[in-house]
């Protein structure tokens, strides 16, 4: 579970919540508008359907949510430790040596480019291989993305569909309510339920649906990073690279204050970096 998305989610609709008590209006009036809550989310959904193929929504919804509330930890560097012991074992021993060690590994998409290289295939196969591989996972990062993007953008303009429905139920009643002795404030309470839409609209939008496609996008971002250093990695091995030229290489990936870092001698890859394949 990734809890810094859970501490923002509860920071944000807290301080929502804050603002509507201490601001002196009726708490009633906003949190307990649940038609217009409805309304928000099941039209932002229905719009998305509308616009996306049933399985791409689908995907997207499922994978977006198990993104952003799943916390991985990519370690480049002990990726990038791993491919180096990988390399200096091969110009040891050769690459039949890697046998064991391919086995081991837990990520499908590294043990797969290891395999090719052990089973002696060419580079261009291999190369092509794995970055159809990443543009499948590039592909569905963006729709998921995309989803959430749309849901964000359709929120807020539903929430103005509701308020024009509320004015209207509004001026409707505004006869029936000309005859009660309280008009102004049978006004001021019809008024402000019908703007509670709007609120729905603008806070779903901008503390859920588009800080989520947000996090996806670098969740998403950081996978394809490390991705790529595998591939550069595989194929250096694949081509009999210095170890130490490879990991100079491979360190040029990261920010110049990860390199600083530096790489620990024969580090292995943790079960948390590289299970991110599913992600």
């Amino acid at each position: 579970m990734d809890f810094a998305t859970l501490i923002g989610l509860v920071i944000g609709f807290g301080a929502i919540a804050l603002a509507g008590y201490v601001g002196g209006s009726d708490p009633h009036i906003i949190f307990g508008r649940w038609d217009a809550f409805v309304l928000i989310v099941g039209g932002s959904a229905g719009a998305t359907i509308t616009g996306f193929p049933w399985r791409t929504f689908a995907s997207g919804v499922t994978n977006g949510f198990k993104t952003v509330f799943t916390e991985v930890d990519f370690h480049e560097r002990e990726v990038i430790s791993t491919l180096v012991s990988f390399a200096e074992k091969a110009r040891r021993e050769g690459l039949l040596a890697l046998e064991n060690e391919a086995a081991a590994i837990e990520d499908d998409f590294m043990r797969q480019g290891i395999q090719l290289v052990i089973d002696g295939r060419d580079t261009e196969i291999i190369r092509k291989v794995l970055e159809t591989e990443v543009s499948y996972v590039q592909e569905r990062g963006n729709k998921a993305e995309q989803v959430f993007s749309s849901m964000g953008g359709y929120s807020p303009t539903l929430g103005i569909i509701g308020t024009v429905l509320g004015l209207i139920g509004m001026l409707r009643g505004l006869a029936a309510a000309s005859a009660s002795s309280n008009v102004t404030g049978s006004i001021g309470v019809a008024t402000a339920q019908a703007f509670v839409a709007t609120f729905f609209g603008i806070m779903m939008a901008n503390l859920l649906w588009l800080p989520m496609a947000s996090r996806i996008k670098e969740r998403y971002g950081q996978l394809l990073l490390v991705r790529e250093i595998m591939i550069e990695g595989i194929l250096a091995i694949q081509a009999g690279d210095n170890p130490r030229l490879l990991e100079e290489k491979l360190l040029a990936f990261l920010d110049p204050r990860d390199r600083e870092l530096g790489v620990s001698e024969g580090g292995g890859v943790s079960e948390g970096s590289l299970s991110a394949s599913g992600a």
